[in-house]
């Protein structure tokens, strides 16, 4: 089965998952993109997604490790889930941008 339904979840600063929605679609496939003000609203959003049909979800490299398990748990393996991962070059301008 090619994927042709894809949800990524990004945080940032004052993003609400029921207003900050973008998405896009062509024949033979949808992307949507939620975004969340922080990696806890992210359980539920995956959860919606997946109800919605989305075969595959992304996670921004801002839900770290523990909140990406969260949202694979909560999900149940209906679909695969994933994460931004940066390598050891990005160190020094991720603590920039994420300093906590």
């Amino acid at each position: 089965m090619p994927l042709e339904r894809f949800g990524f979840i990004v945080t940032g600063a004052g993003l609400d998952p029921d207003k900050h929605r973008a998405s896009i679609h062509s024949k033979g496939f949808t992307g949507v993109m939620v975004g969340v003000s922080s990696p806890e609203q992210g359980v539920a959003v995956a959860r919606d997604l997946v109800a919605d049909g989305m075969q595959l979800i992304e996670l921004c490299g801002g839900f770290g490790p523990v909140w990406t398990a969260k949202v694979i748990e909560a999900v149940g393996g209906a679909v695969p889930v994933g994460s931004v991962g940066y390598g050891p070059e990005s160190i020094n301008g991720m603590h920039a941008l994420f300093p906590d």
